[in-house]
């Protein structure tokens, strides 16, 4: 099964569009979202086309499509404009024989067994390093990336991550695990 899985969005219509593009275009099964959809947060700078009634609609055009867990920035108020469910903190995923655990990032699982393959966002920076006990991947941010990263999503297909530029659709990153 190929995923796309995408962490704050932050309220960005432009951005949010783009990756609604971007999963279209790949013609994937799911677009996984790992939390902070529609708040900025009080940390960020407002980003690039602000609009979280924009925002919502856009997702709520995939409802049927989505999988999705509480990020931080999330809220009960967002389950009033927002028509898939947001309220679950991790989502589980069997890959051949590996155990993906999806989160946003802010808390982390109570364990992890060797073989386990962490994935969130939430530190807006694109990562993959293989720990002690896990894998950990982050699959950066669609809309405020940190530390000069590309605005990105993360595809997810048989044992390979590409990262891409929602901007572009290319990729800047493989690992296989």
């Amino acid at each position: 099964m190929k995923y796309i899985i995408a962490s704050d969005i932050h309220g960005s219509a432009h951005y949010c569009r783009l990756l609604k593009e971007r999963f279209l275009e790949e013609g994937a099964q799911k677009l996984i979202l790992l939390g902070d959809l529609l708040y900025h947060g009080a940390r960020n700078a407002l980003p690039k086309e602000y609009g979280t009634l924009a925002c919502a609609t856009i997702l709520n055009e995939l409802k049927d499509d989505i999988l999705c867990v509480r990020g931080n920035c999330d809220s009960e108020v967002d389950t009033l404009v927002l028509e898939f469910p947001i309220g679950a903190e991790y989502c589980i995923l069997l890959a051949d024989k590996r155990t993906l655990i999806l989160t946003h990032g802010h808390k982390m699982p109570a364990s992890l067994k060797k073989g386990d393959v962490l994935i969130n966002g939430h530190f807006h920076v694109p990562a993959y390093e293989e720990r002690e006990n896990y894998t950990y991947v982050n699959c950066g941010s669609v809309s405020i990336p940190k530390e000069n990263s590309p605005h990105s999503y993360l595809v997810f297909e048989g044992d390979t991550f590409t990262w891409k530029d929602v901007e572009t659709g290319k990729p800047f990153k493989v690992a296989n695990l």
